[in-house]
């Protein structure tokens, strides 16, 4: 069993010592197909185009009765365990959801206070115990590097399961980016789609992993450029701009919201991220008002750009601008639940099946 995975085949400090890109590849099945979830580098173009077909293909199927029922006799043998030990709504209700409509059966623990780790037990001895019960989990977690490390153990473990990341840390949150690609593929289908549009990222870049991950994925499409609208303290990390640098994106950093929204194909809102805070309050000496969207924005803004937020939001769009058909963030919200139940059936080769039914059906 333990040869059955590339992440069997390095040691951990090893792995660490690697680059997210060195990362990737280890991460897959020995096929090459998807197994574990962590990065959003482990997404090419052609994986990111499959992944949003399977999730439109998943979308027509499920809309009659007898197309519902088929997804989910698909995965109806499988048992996800929803690991979340950080807050989550929306994360957690489509990935619940997504398990739902491949007939995944699903076990959570969402409190470390209802389990043993109340006990005194290690996340570690927490997650193997979930491995001994379910067929996959599905981790949201505060602490960074949490779900590599438990990917890397149950690798080399007589029950290799595939770990999925729906947060961890302020490293990655790689479904979250799927989703918002899927979002800016299914807008922009007939607009040429993503290639050589213009991203605009506002609020909390430093910390918003959200962020860092569609950065990296966006990297994938020809001449998009990424603009970076935030206060200084809250300004995209280095880290990120060497990884753009080394795929050869234009990018550029800006304080200037207004100049910005002009520019934009899409706008990527987001809030401030003070769960973070090294020092309490620290982020409210920080002035975000002039980060907001509002009303008064949107005379300024394309007719055909978009309006995104991967929420909760807090102020950074107004509730008036909701209806405007260019804020597409409850359509980029219910996108999760579709991007995610391709995922997983991908994860677990079903995606030729699903192929096949929807064109037998249309």
């Amino acid at each position: 069993m333990r040869k059955e995975h590339p992440l069997s085949e390095i040691a951990w400090a090893d792995l660490q010592q690697l680059s997210p890109n060195a990362k990737a590849p280890h991460l897959a099945a020995k096929d090459g197909r998807l197994f574990h979830v962590l990065l959003a580098q482990q997404f090419n173009r052609e994986q990111l185009d499959a992944i949003g077909e399977l999730a439109t293909n998943i979308r027509f199927i499920a809309k009659n009765e007898g197309g519902l029922k088929f997804l989910q006799d698909l995965l109806a043998h499988k048992r996800a365990m929803l690991y979340f030990t950080q807050p989550s709504t929306r994360t957690f209700l489509s990935f619940c959801a997504a398990c739902q409509i491949l007939g995944v059966k699903v076990g959570e623990v969402r409190d470390t206070a209802t389990s043993s780790e109340f006990k005194g037990e290690s996340q570690e001895d927490s997650v193997r115990t979930f491995s001994s019960y379910f067929d996959f989990i599905i981790m949201r977690t505060e602490v960074g590097g949490l779900a590599e490390r438990m990917a890397w153990v149950l690798s080399n473990s007589d029950r290799p399961i595939p770990i999925i990341n729906a947060g961890s840390g302020k490293d990655q949150h790689p479904t979250q980016a799927l989703l918002d690609i899927y979002t800016l593929q299914r807008s922009f289908e007939e607009k040429g789609g993503i290639d050589g549009k213009t991203i605009v990222f506002v609020g909390d870049l430093l910390r918003g992993r959200t962020v860092r991950s569609l950065a990296s994925l966006l990297t994938n499409y020809r001449n998009v450029r990424q603009i970076f609208v935030g206060p200084e303290k809250l300004q995209i990390g280095r880290d990120v701009l060497d990884m753009l640098e080394a795929a050869g994106v234009k990018y550029e950093l800006s304080e200037d919201f207004r100049k910005a929204v002009p520019l934009a194909d899409a706008i990527y809102m987001t809030r401030v991220q003070d769960e973070w805070d090294v020092e309490k309050g620290e982020s409210k000496r920080i002035d975000i008002s002039k980060y907001c969207f509002g009303v008064k924005h949107l005379a300024l803004l394309k007719p055909a750009a978009v309006i995104m937020h991967p929420f909760p939001r807090r102020g950074e769009i107004s509730p008036e601008v909701d209806h405007d058909p260019r804020a597409v963030y409850w359509r980029q919200m219910r996108n999760g639940m579709w991007i995610r139940a391709a995922l997983i059936a991908a994860i677990f080769r079903r995606d030729a099946a699903i192929q096949e039914y929807y064109e037998e059906s249309v």
